[in-house]
């Protein structure tokens, strides 16, 4: 079906308006008994189901069978492909270890580092082909996929060929972002590594084509905010979008800087300072938490309450990566951000929909269901949002649009 109505639907969830931030992200759009166009795999009208039956009749339709209907997910923050595993470090980690001393200790990112550089483009995008098939049925429609396990020019670009090939292989959308500054090589001086970055890495990656962000771990320990301002200028100079990995285990400052840099996001942010909440409040950079990482590392939740009244745009990702959060799952993250991080359904809808698209910069053509956006949807099992977290962890996608074609279910 080219031209259909999707109705049959209790409440739909639209999301429609653009990026949200403070208070209006409460406002998801409800649409009691509603309906919407789609044509060609584009939304062309939404409203309540007497209203376009009539404007429309005699079309075929996609019955969703009385039940919620929201907007694909879109996960604006993930590490996916990577080669090897890291369960033994998660097992130190329930042992007491602290994920920074693995990792000083010559474990965590460089592990994996190891075993991506010994994997071919092939067995990357092939490891990953699960994880994107798991994605999906728990909704996710537009991901969001950095690389950062190379440091080194050779196997960061491996990755985002792994990437593009993952993006022909399965119905997902997929972002790429540049990572090349996750860590520092072992061996290495963190200053020299970004002089490094800054002559050859991101020139390459610019070139390739291959990623529209590139993003770097702003940490106490990792890259310090002179050392992180330095690569991100030269990546905006070479036509990169920005992200940040901002204040995850120190307050640092990594979110004003991603502010006073012009990010499109300032991500993690467990530990981000006041004066730093009020800079993104003020600021276009758009706020994204990863409640399953603090969930998996025991470590305090971003506060994202305090986020969202101060007047941040707030996204909600799942940081899948094999280390600190081998997790995508996005239905126990809706239970998260409502239980333990005081968010209302509406607003974690919100973060995980048209904010996430905010995240990767595209909120003009996903994360809605308004007119002229992608028609990337999902039908549900029960009739209305409050079930979600209710249903605490539960997956209760039971089938998955992207451009209007079933993907699953």
């Amino acid at each position: 079906m080219s031209r259909y109505l999707v109705k049959g639907i209790s409440e739909l969830v639209t999301c429609a308006g653009g990026k949200k931030r403070g208070r209006a992200m409460g406002d998801a759009g409800i649409v009691r008994d509603g309906a919407f166009l789609v044509e060609d795999g584009i939304i062309r009208a939404v409203g309540e189901r007497s209203e376009l039956e009539g404007r429309f009749p005699g079309l075929p339709a996609v019955d969703s069978g009385g039940k919620l209907v929201t907007p694909g997910y879109v996960d604006s923050h993930t590490h996916l492909v990577f080669g090897g595993e890291r369960s033994s470090e998660f097992v130190r980690r329930l042992r007491g270890e602290s994920y920074m001393s693995i990792m000083e200790g010559g474990g965590g990112i460089a592990a994996t580092v190891a075993a991506t550089r010994a994997a071919s483009e092939e067995e990357l995008a092939e490891s990953a082909l699960p994880y994107l098939s798991e994605m999906l049925s728990m909704g996710v429609t537009t991901c969001e996929v950095k690389s950062g396990y190379g440091l080194d020019t050779q196997t960061e670009l491996k990755q985002l060929r792994a990437v593009a090939r993952l993006n022909r292989m399965q119905p997902i959308e997929l972002i790429p972002t540049f990572l090349g500054a996750h860590a520092v090589p072992a061996g290495e001086d963190a200053d020299r590594y970004i002089d490094d970055c800054i002559a050859e890495s991101l020139p390459a990656a610019a070139e390739s084509g291959l990623a529209a962000f590139a993003d770097i771990f702003c940490e106490k320990g990792v890259f310090s905010i002179e050392q992180s301002e330095r690569y991100l200028r030269r990546a905006a100079d070479l036509g990169f979008r920005l992200k940040v990995h901002a204040d995850e285990m120190y307050p640092l400052g990594g979110a004003g800087l991603a502010v006073h840099a012009g990010a499109v996001s300032a991500d993690h942010l467990l530990r981000v300072r006041e004066e730093d909440i009020a800079a993104l409040a003020a600021s276009e950079t758009v706020a994204t938490v990863l409640p399953l990482t603090a969930f998996c590392l025991a470590e305090p939740y971003a506060p994202a309450r305090r986020l969202i009244d101060g007047g941040a745009a707030l996204a909600v990702g799942s940081d899948f990566n094999p280390g600190s959060c081998c997790t995508y799952d996005l239905p126990l993250s809706v239970a998260l951000c409502c239980i333990h991080m005081h968010m209302s359904i509406e607003e974690t809808l919100t973060a995980l929909t048209v904010n996430g698209a905010a995240a990767c910069a595209r909120e003009d053509s996903v994360g809605s269901i308004e007119a002229g956006k992608q028609a990337d949807f999902l039908v549900y099992s029960c009739s209305q949002k409050e079930f979600l977290p209710y249903r605490t962890g539960a997956n209760l996608v039971r089938r998955v649009y992207k451009k209007g074609e079933l993907v699953y279910g």
